[in-house]
């Protein structure tokens, strides 16, 4: 059974950092391109930091380039999200999914980023 488990979502200060882990069951990370999304209230969810499948190589959304990395442990079967210098802006739930999105959604995790 495919699984997604977003956890390391919290309430932090304009200016902290977090680390979400995904731990995927059912399937192997490595073999897809895999995705952070993001959904704040009353928006969109957006694609906002990927890590290609083959070459690892990874795109990030104008919003986060700089201030996020995307990283995955093939052994672990897990996907990681470090986040620098957070942002009100970044207040949003976290899922992981494949990059164009196919998978069933976990639950996500809640970042919250205010004063």
């Amino acid at each position: 059974q495919v699984q997604l488990v977003e956890s390391g979502g919290d309430s932090v200060l304009p200016g902290g950092s977090l680390r979400l882990s995904c731990a995927a069951s059912g399937f192997s990370l490595s073999s897809y391109s895999m995705g952070w999304h993001r959904q704040a209230p009353g928006k969109e969810r957006e694609l906002v930091a990927m890590i290609f499948r083959d070459t690892g190589k990874t795109w990030y959304g104008d919003s986060v380039r700089g201030r996020f990395s995307i990283t995955r442990d093939n052994v672990k079967n897990t996907l990681f999200l470090d986040m620098y210098d957070l942002e009100p802006d970044d207040t949003a739930v976290y899922y992981c999914n494949t990059a164009t999105p196919f998978l069933t959604w976990g639950q996500g995790t809640q970042v919250t980023v205010s004063s």
